[in-house]
């Protein structure tokens, strides 16, 4: 008799769930939400440069606390204080500035109405960054539950008889390298890990945190 299999994180439940329900339907996105995944929402507009030249060395206008919900990418001066909340199937990714502020993006492994999508997540937080000076990444959340290519096809943008990827198991690799080659910064400065569900509290400052 073949060893019991462990059960799968509930993240990963909801995968494969989703999976299923493909071959029955099709996802078709209201045009709002359409255009905000190309870039034209309010929320991608937020993070445009303000000209077509070099970003700005600094955002003084940046809070010095934010709450980043799924689908959304924040910024908060250095020293500032991000905060995700109800981290369940979802990855957080702050990118530590030069200067010791952060910001950050909380991609949703399935689209929150109004929001961004998981492949639209990281070119809004590369547009935020900008062209200023980036320390390191930090990947943090589902990992189990996520496979890299969701950053690049969401598991809405499947129709119906396309097979949607499931992850086998953490892929701590594959999603920092993902991560490293949409923000364009070297792999070294990515680390992903993967943590227990809830609430996640991140804390700016020039120097290892």
């Amino acid at each position: 008799m073949p060893a019991p299999q462990p059960p799968l994180h509930p993240a990963r439940r909801a995968v494969h769930a989703a999976v299923r329900r493909r071959a029955a339907r099709v996802v078709v996105l209201p045009a709002a939400l359409l255009a905000l995944n190309l870039g034209l929402g309010t929320t991608a507009q937020a993070y445009e440069p303000a000209s077509a030249g070099a970003h700005p060395a600094a955002r003084s206008t940046a809070p010095d606390r934010a709450t980043v919900t799924e689908g959304q990418v924040r910024e908060v001066a250095p020293g500032g204080v991000l905060t995700y909340p109800s981290v369940t199937s979802c990855l957080t990714i702050t990118v530590r500035l030069g200067d010791g502020g952060l910001v950050g993006a909380h991609a949703s492994l399935f689209q929150v109405p109004g929001e961004l999508r998981s492949d639209a997540i990281l070119p809004a937080l590369d547009a935020a960054v900008g062209a200023r000076a980036v320390a390191s990444v930090q990947v943090r959340g589902a990992v189990g539950a996520w496979h890299p290519s969701y950053f690049t096809k969401a598991i809405e943008s499947y129709g119906e008889g396309e097979q949607v990827p499931v992850p086998s198991g953490p892929d701590v690799e594959g999603l920092a390298r993902e991560v490293a080659r949409e923000l364009g910064v070297p792999l070294a400065s990515v680390t992903a890990e993967d943590v227990p569900d809830g609430d996640q509290v991140v804390t700016g400052g020039v120097g290892p945190r």
